[in-house]
């Protein structure tokens, strides 16, 4: 990154996943530490600062979904969060990232893959530390504050979400091409193509469902993109 290691939180209740990721990510620069069970994994998340969190589902006592979920909602940490889960089910997924994490990957997985997604997610959430609001239509978004709201009303949403509202924002009224959405939430290891789908359609939940008028769109074969007001009249 800029030199500085990684500081990063395994949550996996696996000695053996444990050992393999200190292997293979201390010497990358990465600075480690580790839980065995969800009560401390989410007590270490709390008490420490790090850049990133690795997150097994499956946990003994409190799960992974339920870490995920007390980190966002209780204490308003915007951590990224990366979920390691056996299963890969649509329902998993969407599971995942309703309670707020950022990213996933089935086991079993690569560890230069697992490096290239946490890399990515630390670029993302250190890039948005330094960018000015953004407003389009109702829409407010506060990148350093992490938070986003629609006619004043605030929008829970998930990192991922978050980082492609952001980026339809920016680009507004422009569509933004899929590829070029996936290169900048995963760079250049994106998960499948079933990811950025679930991603989006989390964020139509939260974005349009509860209001009037949708603003965003779908461009078949080609991308997204945030609609005005003014044209839908039109």
């Amino acid at each position: 990154m800029d030199g500085k290691p990684i500081h990063a939180l395994i949550v996996e209740d696996n000695q053996d996943i444990t050992a393999n990721l200190y292997a293979f990510l201390e010497p990358l620069g990465y600075a480690l530490d580790c839980a065995a069970n969800g009560s401390v994994g989410l007590e270490r998340a709390v008490e420490g600062a790090f850049d990133v969190i690795v997150l097994d589902v499956m946990l003994p006592g409190m799960d992974g979904l339920a870490v995920c979920r007390a980190l966002r909602e209780r204490y308003a940490d915007p951590t990224p969060i990366l979920m390691l889960t056996a299963r890969d089910t649509v329902a998993d997924r969407v599971a995942g990232l309703d309670c707020g994490a950022d990213d996933y990957l089935v086991k079993p997985f690569s560890l230069k893959e697992l490096d290239a997604r946490l890399r990515a997610l630390v670029r993302r959430a250190k890039g948005r530390q330094t960018r000015a609001v953004l407003r389009w239509e109702d829409v407010e978004l506060d990148p350093a504050a992490h938070t986003a709201a629609r006619a004043g009303v605030p929008l829970r949403l998930g990192p991922t979400a978050f980082a492609i509202l952001e980026t339809l924002l920016r680009a507004a009224p422009d569509v933004v091409p899929r590829a070029g959405l996936e290169r900048e939430l995963w760079g250049d290891s994106p998960p499948d193509s079933d990811a950025l789908r679930t991603h989006i359609h989390e964020l139509r939940q939260k974005l349009d469902k509860p209001f009037a008028v949708p603003l965003l769109k779908t461009v078949p074969h080609v991308g997204y993109g945030l609609v005005s007001h003014a044209r839908r009249s039109c």
